[in-house]
């Protein structure tokens, strides 16, 4: 698979189990790793999700503009960034949102979230 399918692959599945089930991407993260989430750092994969499944809303569509992304370093990992809309329940404006993914291959042939930036872009 090439890393342009990869990405677009990972985007879908990752806005899909966040928008149903927050608790759902517990297995794309590990130990080490690290999630910025509108500049609040948070590391680990338990306190990651909690962190997520504790936003102050339980609704919420993503809509995705656009997905770039590039090979990075020599241990196959690849860096993702995304832009797009995020729909709350009961709001009449989607707020736009940028987020960065870091992924890095595991031994079984997948990728996990070493690094996930994420920030609402107000105008």
């Amino acid at each position: 698979m090439d890393p342009d399918q990869l990405a677009k692959a990972f985007v879908e599945h990752y806005y899909t189990t966040f928008d149903a089930n927050r608790a759902g991407l517990a297995n794309l993260y590990q130990e080490g790793s690290m999630l910025t989430f509108e500049g609040q750092k948070i590391q680990g994969s338990q306190n990651i999700v909690a962190k997520l499944t504790s936003l102050p809303f339980q609704q919420c569509q993503h809509s995705i503009s656009t997905v770039d992304c590039q090979p990075s370093g020599p241990a196959g990992g690849m860096l993702v960034f995304v832009s797009g809309n995020l729909q709350l329940a009961g709001e009449q404006h989607a707020l736009k949102f940028s987020q960065m993914f870091h992924l890095m291959p595991t031994p079984q042939g997948s990728f996990y979230v070493l690094n996930d930036i994420f920030r609402l872009n107000y105008a």
